[in-house]
């Protein structure tokens, strides 16, 4: 959504309430404003728990340990102990330079299907009926029932009448890769490949692209496809 960003932004919070004596939220925000306040790394980041993360690469792993954060497959930007340790190879900078804007339309009509073995088919099709943009969660390395060919004849009337699917892993880390026949059958029917995305930045990409009116459906799975952001490992850096 920040386009061309320039400067550091950095959202943060807290497992226990800041006004609780054990909160651990007072150090986490001292720890953002010394890092926004210090050093240039234009990303929209998360910090939490002395560590600082790509926000497009990390997702919520304990909603009760004060390290409640990760970023399965990137290391931390920055790591706050006595010294701050800046890893610089880490940033994501743009490619080129131009004005700040925001893209504040995003599309609502995006959506996540996790595959499981009897799923049925009804209930695909009714899932992919009324959205543009839907996340597929499979199995591994971006796998699906190989003996479903009901399953797959809807993706491919989906992809045809202008859905975009994107294939992520339901693992918490690591890649979606055409190692298996199954994974590379999803590719001719459409699906695109979503590298190592996690759900949550898939999720919000869709939203952004879809929204963009000045794009045509091709640019737009081409830029499902590529790096934008630093969210994810394959593809083209874009902007």
């Amino acid at each position: 959504m920040l386009e061309n960003l320039g400067k550091t932004v950095i959202i943060t919070g807290s497992q226990i309430p800041i006004f609780e004596t054990r909160t651990d939220g007072k150090d986490n925000f001292l720890s953002a404003l010394i890092i926004a306040g210090n050093y240039v790394i234009p990303e929209v980041c998360v910090f939490f728990n002395a560590r600082l993360f790509r926000g497009n690469r990390t997702i919520k792993v304990s909603s009760a340990s004060l390290d409640a954060f990760d970023s399965p497959n990137v290391s931390p930007i920055c790591k706050m102990g006595i010294n701050v340790e800046i890893d610089y190879r880490l940033i994501f900078r743009p490619c080129t330079v131009a004005k700040f804007t925001v893209q504040a339309k995003l599309d609502e009509n995006v959506g996540v299907l996790r595959i499981f073995p009897n799923i049925t088919t009804s209930t695909v099709k009714a899932f992919l009926s009324e959205l543009r943009g839907v996340v597929l969660q499979t199995f591994g390395a971006g796998n699906i029932p190989t003996n479903r060919k009901d399953l797959t004849d809807v993706l491919r009337e989906a992809n045809e009448r202008g859905v975009i699917i994107v294939n992520c892993t339901q693992c918490i880390s690591g890649s979606v890769a055409e190692i298996y026949e199954t994974g590379r059958h999803l590719l001719d029917l459409g699906v695109i490949n979503g590298y190592d995305m996690t759900i949550e930045a898939a999720l919000a990409k869709l939203s952004y692209v879809l929204a963009k009116e000045e794009w045509n459906l091709e640019t737009k799975k081409s830029m499902i496809a590529n790096n934008l952001r630093g969210e994810l490992t394959s593809g083209k850096g874009k902007f």
